[in-house]
């Protein structure tokens, strides 16, 4: 067994019974954001998930304002693992409001393989 294995066991595709597919057949199969309730600026935990990878997609994330002007955005680059979770922070002093994720999932050589999109309200 691969030392990745251990350290990141939702790589084993013995697991869950979870087959790695081509970068044409990668998927998202969750995208969500749960707002961070604090004396804070507003900040938003990202929960990505797609479908098991035999290669490393590239994953971008950008949060659109209710006029889909862009806020904020990241980018991940070859994750590790399929699910991922990160924090975006909003510029500006919006503490609410109709928000929108988007996400494209792709590689720089080509296919690019999914689109996700995700609306919520703070």
């Amino acid at each position: 067994m691969p030392d990745d294995f251990f350290f990141f066991p939702e790589l084993n595709p013995a697991e869950e019974g979870i087959v790695p597919v081509p970068p044409e057949q990668m998927r998202f199969l969750e995208l969500r954001a749960e707002p961070v309730i604090d004396d804070g600026p507003l900040r938003l935990r990202v929960y990505v998930e797609t479908t098991a990878f035999q290669k490393r997609p590239y994953i971008e994330v950008a949060l659109l304002d209710a006029n889909d002007n862009e806020i904020t955005s990241a980018s991940v680059i070859e994750p590790i693992q399929r699910k991922n979770v990160f924090t975006m922070h909003v510029r500006g002093g919006q503490k609410s409001g109709k928000f929108s994720l988007h996400a494209r999932l792709y590689y720089p050589e080509g296919p690019e393989s999914d689109q996700a999109h995700s609306k919520f309200e703070i």
